[in-house]
Protein backbone atom coordinates (compact mmCIF):
# COMPACT_ATOMS: atom_id res chain seq x y z
CA UNK A 1 0.00 0.00 0.00
CA UNK A 2 1.02 3.51 -1.09
CA UNK A 3 1.19 6.21 1.95
CA UNK A 4 0.07 9.63 1.43
CA UNK A 5 -0.54 12.74 3.95
CA UNK A 6 -3.65 15.12 3.44
CA UNK A 7 -4.09 18.43 5.43
CA UNK A 8 -7.85 20.46 4.58
CA UNK A 9 -7.98 24.42 5.10
CA UNK A 10 -11.06 26.07 6.33
CA UNK A 11 -14.76 24.90 6.11
CA UNK A 12 -13.52 21.59 4.78
CA UNK A 13 -12.67 20.54 7.66
CA UNK A 14 -16.65 20.49 7.99
CA UNK A 15 -16.88 17.13 6.51
CA UNK A 16 -14.10 15.48 8.63
CA UNK A 17 -14.19 13.68 11.95
CA UNK A 18 -13.20 15.69 15.35
CA UNK A 19 -9.11 13.79 14.68
CA UNK A 20 -8.75 14.75 11.47
CA UNK A 21 -9.87 18.44 11.19
CA UNK A 22 -7.16 21.19 11.21
CA UNK A 23 -3.96 18.72 11.22
CA UNK A 24 -1.89 16.38 8.88
CA UNK A 25 -2.73 12.93 8.33
CA UNK A 26 -2.17 10.18 6.16
CA UNK A 27 -4.21 7.92 4.12
CA UNK A 28 -2.92 4.50 2.74
CA UNK A 29 -4.38 3.49 -0.53
CA UNK A 30 -3.50 1.25 -3.53
CA UNK A 31 -1.31 2.26 -6.85
CA UNK A 32 -3.70 3.77 -9.31
CA UNK A 33 -5.90 5.87 -7.77
CA UNK A 34 -6.52 10.03 -8.54
CA UNK A 35 -6.46 12.67 -6.28
CA UNK A 36 -10.28 13.11 -6.47
CA UNK A 37 -11.20 9.65 -5.70
CA UNK A 38 -8.65 10.08 -2.67
CA UNK A 39 -10.25 13.17 -1.49
CA UNK A 40 -13.91 12.35 -1.83
CA UNK A 41 -13.38 8.95 -0.06
CA UNK A 42 -12.32 11.42 3.21
CA UNK A 43 -15.57 12.77 2.75
CA UNK A 44 -15.31 16.02 1.08
CA UNK A 45 -17.37 16.11 -2.50
CA UNK A 46 -15.29 17.65 -5.15
CA UNK A 47 -17.55 20.71 -5.69
CA UNK A 48 -16.13 21.82 -2.35
CA UNK A 49 -12.92 21.92 -3.38
CA UNK A 50 -11.07 24.84 -5.33
CA UNK A 51 -7.63 24.10 -4.96
CA UNK A 52 -5.58 21.29 -4.70
CA UNK A 53 -1.26 21.30 -4.17
CA UNK A 54 0.29 18.10 -4.19
CA UNK A 55 3.97 19.04 -3.12
CA UNK A 56 3.18 22.84 -3.21
CA UNK A 57 2.13 22.33 -7.21
CA UNK A 58 -0.81 22.95 -7.95
CA UNK A 59 -2.80 20.11 -9.91
CA UNK A 60 -6.18 18.63 -11.16
CA UNK A 61 -8.43 15.75 -9.85
CA UNK A 62 -7.04 13.67 -12.44
CA UNK A 63 -3.46 13.82 -10.79
CA UNK A 64 -2.31 10.13 -9.88
CA UNK A 65 -1.79 9.92 -6.61
CA UNK A 66 2.26 8.90 -5.68
CA UNK A 67 3.62 7.28 -2.83
CA UNK A 68 4.77 10.16 -0.33
CA UNK A 69 2.89 13.11 -1.45
CA UNK A 70 2.18 15.67 0.39
CA UNK A 71 -1.38 17.44 -0.63
CA UNK A 72 -3.01 20.64 0.76
CA UNK A 73 -6.57 20.79 -0.41
CA UNK A 74 -8.11 24.04 -0.36
CA UNK A 75 -12.23 25.37 -0.24
CA UNK A 76 -13.16 28.16 -2.97
CA UNK A 77 -11.35 31.47 -1.74
CA UNK A 78 -14.00 34.08 -1.32
CA UNK A 79 -11.70 37.50 -1.75
CA UNK A 80 -8.48 36.19 -3.32
CA UNK A 81 -7.86 35.62 -7.07
CA UNK A 82 -6.62 31.91 -7.60
CA UNK A 83 -7.82 31.66 -11.31
CA UNK A 84 -4.44 31.56 -13.06
CA UNK A 85 -3.02 28.17 -10.38
CA UNK A 86 -6.46 26.62 -9.84
CA UNK A 87 -7.47 24.11 -12.95
CA UNK A 88 -10.56 22.57 -10.83
CA UNK A 89 -13.37 24.03 -12.32
CA UNK A 90 -13.32 25.14 -16.06
CA UNK A 91 -15.92 28.19 -15.56
CA UNK A 92 -16.56 30.09 -12.69
CA UNK A 93 -17.81 28.19 -9.82
CA UNK A 94 -20.05 31.36 -8.43
CA UNK A 95 -23.67 31.80 -10.32
CA UNK A 96 -26.98 33.33 -8.98
CA UNK A 97 -28.68 29.94 -10.63
CA UNK A 98 -29.06 27.49 -8.66
CA UNK A 99 -31.20 23.47 -8.44
CA UNK A 100 -32.16 22.50 -5.06
CA UNK A 101 -33.13 18.99 -4.00
CA UNK A 102 -36.56 17.84 -2.28
CA UNK A 103 -35.35 18.92 1.06
CA UNK A 104 -35.02 22.36 0.59
CA UNK A 105 -38.15 23.99 -0.11
CA UNK A 106 -38.24 26.38 1.75
CA UNK A 107 -34.96 27.47 0.95
CA UNK A 108 -36.18 27.79 -2.47
CA UNK A 109 -38.91 29.48 -1.78
CA UNK A 110 -37.03 32.61 -0.13
CA UNK A 111 -34.02 32.57 -2.31
CA UNK A 112 -37.08 33.05 -5.39
CA UNK A 113 -38.40 35.60 -2.88
CA UNK A 114 -35.06 37.91 -2.84
CA UNK A 115 -34.96 37.00 -6.74
CA UNK A 116 -32.43 34.55 -7.45
CA UNK A 117 -33.23 31.79 -10.03
CA UNK A 118 -33.56 28.63 -8.33
CA UNK A 119 -35.12 25.57 -9.91
CA UNK A 120 -36.86 23.21 -7.35
CA UNK A 121 -39.27 20.47 -7.31
CA UNK A 122 -39.98 17.49 -4.48
CA UNK A 123 -39.67 14.78 -6.55
CA UNK A 124 -36.20 15.43 -8.64
CA UNK A 125 -34.35 12.60 -8.44
CA UNK A 126 -30.37 12.45 -7.66
CA UNK A 127 -30.06 11.81 -11.15
CA UNK A 128 -32.45 14.93 -12.49
CA UNK A 129 -30.40 17.13 -10.37
CA UNK A 130 -27.05 16.11 -11.80
CA UNK A 131 -28.49 16.45 -15.14
CA UNK A 132 -29.72 20.13 -14.59
CA UNK A 133 -26.73 21.16 -12.65
CA UNK A 134 -24.80 20.14 -15.52
CA UNK A 135 -26.40 21.33 -18.54
CA UNK A 136 -27.94 24.07 -16.93
CA UNK A 137 -24.87 25.01 -15.41
CA UNK A 138 -26.60 25.80 -12.23
CA UNK A 139 -25.32 25.02 -8.58
CA UNK A 140 -26.60 22.01 -7.10
CA UNK A 141 -27.73 22.95 -3.49
CA UNK A 142 -28.66 19.55 -1.20
CA UNK A 143 -28.30 18.29 2.43
CA UNK A 144 -27.13 14.86 0.68
CA UNK A 145 -23.03 14.70 0.55
CA UNK A 146 -23.09 11.42 -1.81
CA UNK A 147 -25.15 13.22 -4.50
CA UNK A 148 -22.26 16.11 -4.71
CA UNK A 149 -19.81 13.46 -5.26
CA UNK A 150 -21.35 12.51 -8.61
CA UNK A 151 -18.78 13.47 -11.83
CA UNK A 152 -21.94 15.39 -13.45
CA UNK A 153 -21.97 18.02 -10.96
CA UNK A 154 -18.76 20.30 -11.57
CA UNK A 155 -20.63 23.40 -9.00
CA UNK A 156 -22.68 22.02 -5.98
CA UNK A 157 -22.89 23.32 -2.34
CA UNK A 158 -23.78 20.92 0.73
CA UNK A 159 -26.09 23.22 3.02
CA UNK A 160 -24.80 22.88 6.30
CA UNK A 161 -27.64 24.80 8.54
CA UNK A 162 -31.07 22.84 8.75
CA UNK A 163 -32.98 26.00 9.58
CA UNK A 164 -34.17 27.29 6.21
CA UNK A 165 -33.67 30.93 7.27
CA UNK A 166 -29.83 30.15 8.87
CA UNK A 167 -29.76 28.40 5.13
CA UNK A 168 -30.78 31.67 3.32
CA UNK A 169 -27.62 33.32 5.22
CA UNK A 170 -25.25 30.28 4.27
CA UNK A 171 -25.63 30.45 1.02
CA UNK A 172 -25.81 34.67 0.92
CA UNK A 173 -22.25 34.55 2.16
CA UNK A 174 -20.73 31.82 0.44
CA UNK A 175 -21.54 32.74 -2.77
CA UNK A 176 -21.69 36.58 -2.08
CA UNK A 177 -24.65 37.41 -3.04
CA UNK A 178 -25.98 40.78 -1.19
CA UNK A 179 -25.16 42.59 -4.18
CA UNK A 180 -27.42 40.67 -6.77
CA UNK A 181 -30.79 41.16 -4.22
CA UNK A 182 -33.51 41.85 -6.26
CA UNK A 183 -36.47 40.73 -3.98
CA UNK A 184 -40.28 40.44 -5.69
CA UNK A 185 -39.22 40.01 -9.22
CA UNK A 186 -39.73 36.21 -9.12
CA UNK A 187 -42.77 33.86 -8.62
CA UNK A 188 -42.37 31.82 -5.26
CA UNK A 189 -44.09 29.24 -6.73
CA UNK A 190 -42.27 28.03 -9.78
CA UNK A 191 -39.12 30.76 -10.41
CA UNK A 192 -41.04 32.51 -13.20
CA UNK A 193 -40.35 36.04 -13.76
CA UNK A 194 -43.02 38.73 -12.30
CA UNK A 195 -44.04 41.36 -14.38
CA UNK A 196 -46.44 44.78 -13.80
CA UNK A 197 -50.16 44.37 -14.94
CA UNK A 198 -53.45 46.49 -14.59
CA UNK A 199 -56.39 45.43 -12.71
CA UNK A 200 -58.46 44.67 -15.95
CA UNK A 201 -55.76 42.34 -16.83
CA UNK A 202 -55.98 40.57 -13.65
CA UNK A 203 -59.66 41.27 -11.77
CA UNK A 204 -61.41 37.69 -13.03
CA UNK A 205 -58.28 36.49 -10.84
CA UNK A 206 -58.74 38.45 -7.44
CA UNK A 207 -61.83 38.71 -4.94
CA UNK A 208 -63.73 41.59 -4.95
CA UNK A 209 -62.24 42.85 -1.03
CA UNK A 210 -58.70 42.58 -2.92
CA UNK A 211 -59.79 44.74 -5.57
CA UNK A 212 -61.31 47.48 -3.27
CA UNK A 213 -57.96 47.55 -1.31
CA UNK A 214 -54.80 47.48 -3.76
CA UNK A 215 -54.88 48.52 -7.02
CA UNK A 216 -50.60 47.88 -8.28
CA UNK A 217 -50.43 43.78 -8.93
CA UNK A 218 -47.63 41.79 -10.82
CA UNK A 219 -48.11 38.50 -12.40
CA UNK A 220 -45.61 35.27 -13.09
CA UNK A 221 -45.25 34.78 -16.68
CA UNK A 222 -45.34 31.15 -16.29
CA UNK A 223 -48.00 29.97 -13.87
CA UNK A 224 -49.95 33.47 -13.88
CA UNK A 225 -50.02 33.84 -10.38
CA UNK A 226 -50.69 37.41 -9.20
CA UNK A 227 -49.28 39.23 -5.93
CA UNK A 228 -49.79 42.10 -4.40
CA UNK A 229 -48.53 44.40 -1.66
CA UNK A 230 -51.19 42.36 0.99
CA UNK A 231 -51.00 42.07 4.59
CA UNK A 232 -47.48 39.62 4.43
CA UNK A 233 -46.01 42.90 2.57
CA UNK A 234 -44.18 44.13 5.79
CA UNK A 235 -43.31 41.24 6.94
CA UNK A 236 -41.52 40.09 3.91
CA UNK A 237 -39.70 43.55 3.92
CA UNK A 238 -38.36 42.96 7.38
CA UNK A 239 -37.24 39.37 6.38
CA UNK A 240 -35.43 41.27 3.16
CA UNK A 241 -34.02 43.85 5.50
CA UNK A 242 -32.82 41.03 7.45
CA UNK A 243 -30.99 39.38 5.28
CA UNK A 244 -29.09 41.83 3.49
CA UNK A 245 -28.01 43.83 7.06
CA UNK A 246 -26.70 40.19 8.17
CA UNK A 247 -25.07 38.94 4.88
CA UNK A 248 -23.14 42.72 4.31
Amino acid sequence: MNRVTFRFYAELNDFLPSQRRFSNFAVEFPAGQTVKHLIESCGIPHTEVDLILVNGVSIGFAYQVQDGDCISVFPVFESLDISSISTLHPTPLRKTAFVMDCHLGRLAAYMRLLGFDVLYRNDYSDAELATISQNEKRICVTRDRGLLKRNQIDHGYLVRATDPRSQVMELMRRFQLNNDIQPFTRCVRCNGNLFPVSVSEVQEKLEPGTLAHFSEFSQCADCGQVYWKGSHYQHLMRFIEFITSEAA
